[in-house]
């Protein structure tokens, strides 16, 4: 029977060169900030807009600070990248080899355990280099699978559009509606275009609703102006909230 200790010291020893070199190689330290978007599987590393780089990722796992406990991704229902089914590999390999840490879903951890995954994980999926997002309550270990240099890749263009960070749903693209909507009670829904989920602006394009007595106030007016808007008060919401608010009001 192999010696888990031994093969995860063993890949994570040939995994520090192979990350040095990828680190070198796209200059990964120069970037102070991060944003990860798990329906397009996107890792920006950026400092502006001018200086910034995509990379695809699989989500390996999570280590929690908290617990103190390691999650593969194949476990944790929470995680919504699709790709996350790739992990099932890693079990599958744990289990041919009896290596326990492999293909049990979670148990008590430490961050350095997520280190050893990730270089498995490297041998068996393959990749060009690994990356650490360290938030306030978890590690998210990722393994980067491919740079994306064409920005004007569609994906590139929809992350680009998430500006705003939602207490609910996370960073998602901004939405405007009137003081009105809300996610509890029916008051009608009226669009400045036709929508639905998913879909891609054009750079002068927002989501916009409103209500219809915000309707009625507007057609009063003749259209949006002073009056009116002081009527509607638009407020920020992010995209999802937005469709949740047009699936209350149009079930």
């Amino acid at each position: 029977m192999r010696d888990y200790n031994e093969f995860a010291q063993s890949e994570l020893d040939k995994l520090i060169p192979i990350q040095d070199k990828f680190k070198a190689e796209f200059n990964i330290d120069s970037f102070v900030n991060w944003f990860y978007d798990s329906d397009f599987h996107i890792l920006r590393l950026y400092n502006d807009e001018n200086d910034e780089i995509f990379f695809k990722y699989i989500p390996i796992g999570t280590f929690s600070f908290s617990s103190e406990t390691w999650m593969w991704s194949w476990f944790n229902n929470y995680l919504s990248e699709s790709n996350k089914s790739e992990t099932l590999k890693i079990k599958d390999f744990g289990e041919e080899n009896s290596f326990k840490k492999l293909y049990e879903g979670t148990f008590p951890s430490d961050k350095f355990d997520g280190w050893e995954f990730l270089a498995i994980s490297y041998k068996i999926l393959g990749g060009i280099g690994v990356y650490n997002v360290i938030t306030d309550n978890l590690n998210f270990y990722l393994l980067l699978t491919e740079q994306i240099t064409n920005n004007n890749n569609p994906e590139i263009k929809m992350l680009k559009q998430k500006k705003m960070d939602c207490g609910n749903h996370g960073f998602k693209r901004p939405a405007y509606v009137c003081q009105h909507l809300n996610l509890q009670t029916a008051v009608g829904f009226e669009e400045a275009f036709e929508t639905y989920e998913g879909m891609e602006l054009d750079d002068e394009d927002d989501f916009q609703a409103w209500c219809n007595e915000c309707e009625k106030v507007r057609i009063k007016y003749d259209g949006w102006n002073e009056e009116s808007e002081k009527f509607a008060q638009i407020k920020l919401v992010c995209e999802d909230c937005y469709f949740e608010m047009k699936k209350i009001n149009n079930p």
